[in-house]
C-alpha cells in the first residue's frame, strides 16, 4: 500500500527544521536494519521524541511506525495523522492487542518505535523500562535497537511552556549498537542491558551537547550536570502524584 501521508509530513517537517535552524546530529544511523523488522527504542524527553526518533530510519530509506498512547489517536487533528503514518495505538486497558499489532507490523517486515520509559522523563535521565521491548524483538526475531534523543526537551516538554518557533536549538540523536536477545535468555538481564545501553548514549548527547543553559534556563538540564530538573528520586515523586491525581479524576468522572 503507497505511503501517502508519512513522506509529507516528513518534508513539512523537514522544512520547519530549516526554517527554524533546527541543528540536527545523527550518528550511528548506519545501524538501522536496510530491510527487515526491527524493535527501536528511544529515551522519551519531549513531545517530538517520535519525529526526531523517527529521523534515525531515514538515511536507510526506512519508516518508523511508533506505539503511542491511543489518546493521541481519539484526537481529531491528530488521529487522522498518526493513522495515516500506521503508527501503532497502546490501550493500556487492552495491552494484548496492541503488542498483537506491533508483531504484525515486525513480522511483516516494518521498524517498530517504542518508548520504553512510558511517559516523558522529567529529570531527563532514562526512567526504569519494562521488559516489553526485549520480548517483542525476541518474539519478531528481530534486532533491538538502543537510540537517545537529546535537545527537543527545549522545545516541548513535561511541566513547561511550548516553544515550538524557538530557533537554531540543536538536537542530538545517537543510535547505538543493535543488540539480538533470543529465547531462554534472562529477559529481565536483557532489559537492563538495554536500559545501560540507553543510558550510555543519552549522557554522552547531554556531555557532548554543544550549548549550555543561559541563566533562567537551567531547568533543561540534569540535575547531574548542575542543571534545576528534578532528580530522578523528585521526579518519580511528581510522577506518582500526578497519576494518583488522574486516578482521582477519573473516579470522580
Amino acid at each position: 500500500m503507497p505511503e501517502i501521508v508519512y513522506p509529507p509530513v516528513i518534508k513539512t517537517a523537514q522544512a520547519v527544521f530549516k526554517v527554524l535552524n533546527i541543528k540536527i546530529r545523527l550518528e550511528g544511523a548506519d545501524r538501522i536494519p536496510r530491510t527487515g523488522g526491527a524493535v527501536l527504542v528511544s529515551n522519551h524527553v519531549s513531545y517530538l521524541d517520535f519525529i526526531f526518533a523517527g529521523l534515525t530510519a531515514h538515511p536507510a530509506k526506512r519508516l518508523v511506525r511508533f506505539m503511542a498512547k491511543k489518546e493521541i489517536f481519539d484526537n481529531r487533528i491528530g488521529g487522522p495523522l498518526m493513522r495515516g503514518m500506521k503508527h501503532i495505538p497502546v490501550d493500556r486497558d487492552a495491552g494484548a492487542s496492541s503488542y498483537a499489532a506491533s508483531l504484525r507490523a515486525l513480522k511483516s517486515g516494518e521498524i517498530v518505535g517504542v518508548f520504553a520509559e512510558a511517559t516523558i522523563s522529567r529529570s531527563f535521565t532514562v526512567k526504569e523500562i519494562k521488559s516489553g521491548a526485549v520480548r517483542m524483538a525476541v518474539a519478531g526475531k528481530v534486532p533491538l535497537i538502543p537510540v537517545a534523543v537529546w535537545g527537543p526537551q527545549r522545545l516541548w516538554t513535561k511541566g513547561h511552556k511550548r516553544r515550538l518557533l524557538q530557533r537554531g536549538v540543536p538536537v542530538t540523536i545517537l543510535v547505538g549498537e543493535p543488540m539480538h536477545p533470543k529465547r531462554g535468555d534472562d529477559y529481565d538481564q536483557v532489559t537492563l542491558d538495554l536500559h545501560a545501553a540507553m543510558s550510555e548514549l543519552l549522557e554522552k548527547a547531554q556531555r557532548e551537547y554543544p550549548d549550555v543553559p543561559k541563566p533562567g534556563e537551567t531547568w533543561w538540564q540534569p540535575a547531574y550536570l548542575g542543571g534545576t530538573a528534578p532528580t530522578p528520586e523528585e521526579a518519580e515523586k511528581l510522577d506518582l502524584e500526578e497519576a494518583e491525581a488522574r486516578r482521582a479524576a477519573r473516579d470522580e468522572g
